[in-house]
């Protein structure tokens, strides 16, 4: 299988979703569970620590799984990155390393590492290609996870050079959904200004203040796209460089902010405390190779947005927070 062929997935083999309970695991999972699979496999932190190579290995000499969707990493916003780096260095390279030398010892026939967007250079000329990987410098506030998932493609890759594994990895864009991380100090952008403009409409606040200056652009994919387009690229793509998933289009920080505000119901004043770093200026992927594979989203962001913050309404509760 190379290149735009076919291979329907066996619907009935055992299938591990590392990191089901996650943002984009979770909606892995349903998006199988949808599709036909009857032998999905799943582990919370507290059942396995991926961290733990001896349990990774247990765990794959038991439930010998045959596709694996690698969703699980730590992850956070621009806070928790730039102030936590040997965290999301170290554990997300040791939960790839075990993984994937398990998925390896244990003969898994197709295997999807999901990345990131932060991969590729800082000043990456837009919209980025997947070639644009290693070329130039990396944003300095999430550098330690963008070098913990760049090991990560490169050890898929040599994991193919080296073994002949079908096995390829798959970098979205930023994701939105139901069971974002909404976390004051970890969460990604999108779900930062869901909780910052609900507690606002909640705390009956005038004020809402948001980092930076709201100039950078941002592209955003619901994960119920991220989902399809997981299954889409394990059944039609194999090769060694990574594939960009994302809807092809970006908005502003502050756009992004106005929209999060109409959702909520937040008619105050928004401020930029512009001694807050903006992060890369812009992040927008070229998803001409996913396009010629023949996917691309379905979920509009203002509709996708809403919905996002609908569920957040209703799940404060239970929301991770």
């Amino acid at each position: 299988m190379t290149g735009q062929s076919f291979a329907v997935l066996d619907r009935s083999a055992p299938f591990y979703v590392a990191g089901h309970h996650g943002l984009a695991g979770g909606a892995i999972w349903r998006h199988l569970d949808a599709s036909g699979f009857t032998s999905l496999i799943g582990r919370t932190s507290s059942e396995l620590d991926l961290r733990d190579r001896d349990a990774v290995f247990d765990f794959f000499a038991a439930s010998s799984p045959r596709y694996v969707v690698m969703a699980a990493a730590r992850v956070g916003g621009i806070l928790a990155n730039s102030t936590r780096p040997v965290d999301f260095l170290s554990d997300n390279v040791r939960i790839q390393v075990n993984v994937l030398d398990a998925a390896h010892a244990y003969d898994v026939d197709r295997l999807l590492l999901l990345g990131s967007s932060c991969i590729y250079p800082k000043l990456a000329e837009q919209p980025i290609k997947e070639s644009s990987l290693l070329t130039g410098p990396l944003e300095p506030t999430n550098d330690a996870y963008a070098i913990a998932k760049i090991a990560g493609v490169m050890h898929v890759q040599a994991m193919r050079r080296q073994y002949g594994h079908h096995w390829i990895s798959a970098m979205p864009t930023n994701l939105y959904g139901p069971g974002d991380n909404y976390d004051v100090d970890s969460s990604h952008v999108l779900a930062a200004f869901i909780r910052r403009f609900d507690d606002a409409v909640r705390s009956g606040a005038t004020t809402v203040t948001n980092w930076g200056t709201g100039s950078p652009r941002r592209e955003f994919l619901h994960v119920d796209d991220l989902a399809s387009a997981v299954l889409h690229v394990l059944e039609r793509y194999d090769e060694a460089e990574p594939i960009n998933i994302g809807t092809g289009r970006d908005i502003t920080v502050r756009e992004l902010a106005e929209m999060v505000a109409q959702a909520a119901g937040y008619t105050g004043a928004v401020e930029w405390d512009t001694a807050k770093p903006d992060g890369t200026p812009r992040k927008l992927l070229d998803v001409s190779r996913l396009t010629e594979l023949g996917w691309a989203s379905s979920v509009e962001l203002r509709p996708g947005l809403e919905q996002a913050y609908q569920w957040y309404a209703a799940h404060r509760d239970s929301a991770r927070l």
